[in-house]
């Protein structure tokens, strides 16, 4: 039986030193930064302990590294290539980098919550720096010379005398499957000659160019087109279904049919697209209500059962006096709304599966599909490839899912299927509907005195793991159940992400209303909770900085201890010009400030928005950021993650909310889910960096989308003198704030 890493259509390379399972222990110098403790390792090399998991070379010298993390847009490839570059003393183009594939690279679970360069970065880094000092020890061992008269330059291990070996001819006699060690010698940042430059993005070029950029690109030989059709709505079985006519429209080449799973494949696209509109012709659904009738958000959700949960409860017995204040704020249901349907490639071949796919995990992705199709796990390899637009957890498994099925059924040809928009608006796992709830005392100082904030949410995380997690899999004559959902309070948080405000205050009560129970799909969309969390805090800041009569900037610079903090948000308002002349009637600034999770990165965001009075539109002119990132790998990467954020969340609090009715998602194209369009960019987005030195990496890529929902809310507030609360600001809602009939 052919493995799956030998089958035809798969390039395989093999390298010195990554075979073997001698463990040879060595000793490496002190590690910079952060003291690491003896059995700890950095970042994922605590899971994947064996530095030729990461870092592996050739007897020509081609250096492969290594990462479980996906691209996903954030540009991670390019800075994850800069650290190994930097540490192996090397070209950044002479580093080929292979990401998330089971069959190649570590299992580092999902790439999600910012942290691809804190967990594999940091492992990247540190066992390039090991590889670094394996070959200067093995060179001085060669030439029987202190390892202090050597040094790593250009692919090579030079000596203070002149004598040169270069890497390949090393590491024949170097053994690189070696576990690592706790510690690292890495580069001071005063030597770095890659790292905190702005390398240009390796991933761009194909983009621009009509390359093969993205899964939805990709051709195999003897390739089918596949499309799957979804019932009318949540809840609906497939009764029945006439595919006779179906078979023997041209292209056709099988009608796949399991319980109420229904696909066709054909050797066309296009074939397969009339011949999957015939099968919806033809098939006879039990269609039911099982949605809510059209309300506002807090009418339904407040009708579930909920699950309460503390947070955090700092309260002491006594009472302080004060002025009270209290607000609700709510987000609707909101889509990835990725511009590419989700989409992905699968060859079934001697018992065996691979699946090209856009999943942000490729590991778990293949335990839950190997579950789906009951085959064992080294049965089912998942290869990541880019996806044409999506941060969080989209369709882009559930596709994989539909075509490893289709696949099955055609043993021996590669099979694509890529949902049609429709089905990507009204059936992906959406962004869950939230109401939050905060009431404060404000002291006659001028200070919060207590603090109560209630949040009401379904969970934020259903990817997979097991097949109940696939769309399809619930589908089957034999479904698997979606898996139970369970509320863990963690200091990264899921729903209560950001839920505990960073400010000093005393008194704190934080309570999750977990819903168990929710009428549609959810899952992980950037962020998770922390948009909606900070846009609530945020926004609650302005309001209260207000009733105590303060600049909301000093205000919430009376409200703080870090230090990093305080220096974030005075960049931001430096750079803004926050205390300058008076703005024009129907302009307004606002600002906002969060530490994602409250331990990954600093953002500031300060924004103007002009609102025109007679439609209600709020648009944002301009918008200035302030980050602090930790040590900076790439500057324009971690810019262009934080415009791409406040873009991103500009549209999500501008325009984006699922509508639905009784049976039915309706808003399913971009007339009735809008988005973010290029008139509506601002004419200008500055962020500046805070540098760090030698400090950790922090977690960027979801930094600034509640900072931006709440600069945006309380600029509008500052512009129109009335609170908007409720997620999107559409200007039917600010004209009925305004009064403006």
């Amino acid at each position: 039986m052919m493995d799956a890493l030998d089958h035809p259509l798969v390039t395989r390379r093999r390298f010195l030193g990554a075979g073997g399972a001698l463990v040879v222990s060595f000793s490496l110098g002190p590690r910079v930064g952060a003291a690491q403790s003896a059995f700890v390792r950095p970042g994922d090399l605590n899971d994947a302990r064996y530095l030729d998991a990461w870092i592996r070379i050739d007897a020509e010298g081609r250096i492969s590294v290594f990462t479980g993390k996906a691209e996903l847009g954030q540009g991670i490839r390019t800075a994850l290539i800069q650290l190994a570059a930097e540490e192996l003393d090397v070209a950044p183009d002479s580093i080929h980098l292979v990401t998330a594939d089971t069959g190649l690279t570590p299992n580092e679970g999902y790439t999600a919550g910012s942290r691809s360069i804190v967990d594999s970065g940091t492992a990247i880094r540190n066992a390039a720096a090991q590889v670094r000092d394996l070959l200067v020890a093995a060179a001085a061992a060669r030439w029987q010379l202190p390892p202090a008269r050597l040094k790593a330059e250009n692919g090579a291990v030079v000596s203070d005398d002149g004598r040169t070996l270069q890497y390949g001819e090393l590491v024949a006699s170097t053994q690189l499957h070696v576990v690592a060690q706790p510690q690292s010698n890495l580069k001071k940042p005063v030597f770095s000659r890659v790292m905190g430059k702005s390398l240009a993005r390796v991933d761009i070029p194909a983009k621009v160019t009509g390359g093969a950029a993205y899964v939805q690109d990709l051709r195999l030989p003897k390739m089918l087109h596949a499309r799957v059709v979804r019932p009318p709505g949540p809840g609906a079985n497939l009764l029945d279904v006439d595919s006779g006519a179906v078979t023997k429209m041209p292209g056709v080449v099988k009608v796949i049919r399991d319980g109420s799973f229904l696909a066709v494949a054909a050797v066309g696209e296009f074939q397969a697209i009339q011949a999957m509109r015939a099968l919806a012709e033809a098939a006879r659904w039990n269609e039911r209500p099982t949605l809510p009738r059209a309300g506002s958000v807090p009418t339904f959700i407040l009708n579930f059962r909920a699950e309460d949960h503390t947070v955090r409860d700092t309260r002491t017995s006594s009472v302080r006096a004060g002025r009270a204040l209290e607000a609700t704020y709510t987000r609707p249901y909101q889509c990835h709304a990725s511009i590419g349907p989700s989409c992905a490639v699968a060859l079934f071949d001697k018992g065996s599966i691979t699946v090209w796919t856009h999943t942000q995990g490729v590991y778990p992705d293949r335990a839950a599909i190997a579950q789906m199709l009951r085959l064992p796990l080294d049965k089912v390899r998942c290869i990541h490839m880019e996806g044409a637009g999506c941060y969080g957890h989209n369709g882009a498994d559930d596709a994989a899912a539909d075509t490893a099925l289709i696949a099955r059924a055609l043993p021996g040809r590669p099979v694509r299927l890529e949902w049609m928009r429709e089905q990507e608006h009204a059936w992906e796992p959406y962004g869950p509907a939230m109401i939050t709830k905060i009431r404060a005392t404000l002291e006659d100082s001028g200070s919060i005195s207590d603090w109560n904030y209630e949040l009401w949410s379904n969970t934020h995380l259903t990817r997979p793991g097991s097949a109940g997690a696939l769309l399809p899999a619930q589908s089957l004559a034999q479904p698997f159940a979606p898996d139970e959902q369970h509320v863990e309070i963690t200091p990264e948080g899921t729903a209560d992400r950001n839920s505990v405000p960073i400010y000093t205050i005393p008194n704190q009560h934080i309570v999750w209303h977990f819903l168990r129970e929710m009428p549609l799909r959810t899952s992980a969309l950037r962020a998770l909770g922390a948009y909606m969390n900070v846009f609530s805090i945020e926004s609650f800041m302005d309001e209260l900085a207000h009733a105590a009569g303060a600049d909301p900037v000093q205000f919430r610079l009376r409200h703080l201890r870090d230090e990093r903090a305080r220096e974030v948000i005075t960049t931001a308002a430096k750079a803004f010009g926050w205390s300058g002349s008076a703005l024009p009637r129907n302009h307004g600034r606002g600002f906002a400030f969060a530490r994602y999770k409250n331990l990954a990165a600093y953002c500031a965001v300060a924004i103007d928005v002009e609102i025109e009075r007679e439609t209600g539109r709020a648009r944002m002119t301009r918008a200035v950021a302030a980050v602090d990132s930790g040590e900076i790998v790439n500057p324009d990467g971690i810019r262009n993650q934080t415009e791409g954020g406040i873009l991103q969340s500009m549209s999500w609090t501008l325009f984006e909310a699922v509508t639905f009715d009784d049976t039915r998602v309706t808003s399913i194209d971009w007339s009735t889910y809008p988005v973010l369009r290029f008139s509506s960019v601002p004419d200008r987005v500055e962020v500046h960096l805070v540098p760090r030195p030698g400090r950790p990496f922090l977690g960027v890529g979801e930094a600034a989308q509640g900072p931006t929902a709440a600069a945006l809310a309380n600029a509008i507030a500052n512009a129109t003198g009335k609170r908007l609360r409720d997620i999107p600001f559409t200007p039917d809602r600010v004209r009925a704030a305004m009064g403006v009939l």
